[in-house]
C-alpha cells in the first residue's frame, strides 16, 4: 500500500497555553481519526539548519517546514482526505502532501 508524506508548513503559534492545549487536543483526535493508516504519526522539527550546495551553512530553513506525519493508505484522494481534516489548517499552516517512493534496496 502506499505511503504518503504530510508536511506541515507556517502555522501560527498558540497566543496562551490554553489556546495551545485546546489546539494540541484537537491535533490529537484527528491523528486517532486515521487510525493504523498513521505509520508515523508525529514529527515535529527545530532548530533547522540549510547545507548550500558551495558548502556553506545558514542557521535557519529555506522553507517553513516543521513537522511531517507518514500515512499509509490506498490513494493520493484519499491522503488528501485525511489532510483536509487536519487541525493545523486552524492555525493557519498549509500542508504538502506527497507519495513517497519506495526505492529498490541496495544490496
Amino acid at each position: 500500500m502506499p505511503q504518503y508524506v504530510i508536511v506541515y508548513l507556517g502555522g501560527n503559534q498558540p497566543s496562551t497555553s490554553e489556546e495551545g492545549k485546546q489546539h494540541f487536543a484537537k491535533y490529537m483526535e484527528w491523528l486517532s481519526s486515521l487510525g493504523d493508516s498513521a505509520v508515523s504519526p508525529m514529527n515535529p522539527l527545530k532548530n533547522t539548519t540549510t547545507v548550500n550546495a558551495d558548502g556553506s551553512v545558514n542557521n535557519g530553513g529555506v522553507t517553513m517546514m516543521s513537522g511531517y506525519t507518514i500515512i499509509e493508505t490506498d490513494s493520493m484522494e484519499v491522503a488528501l482526505s485525511a489532510a483536509k481534516a487536519c487541525p493545523f489548517l486552524e492555525i493557519g499552516g498549509s500542508l504538502e502532501v506527497s507519495e513517497l517512493v519506495e526505492m529498490p534496496s541496495q544490496q
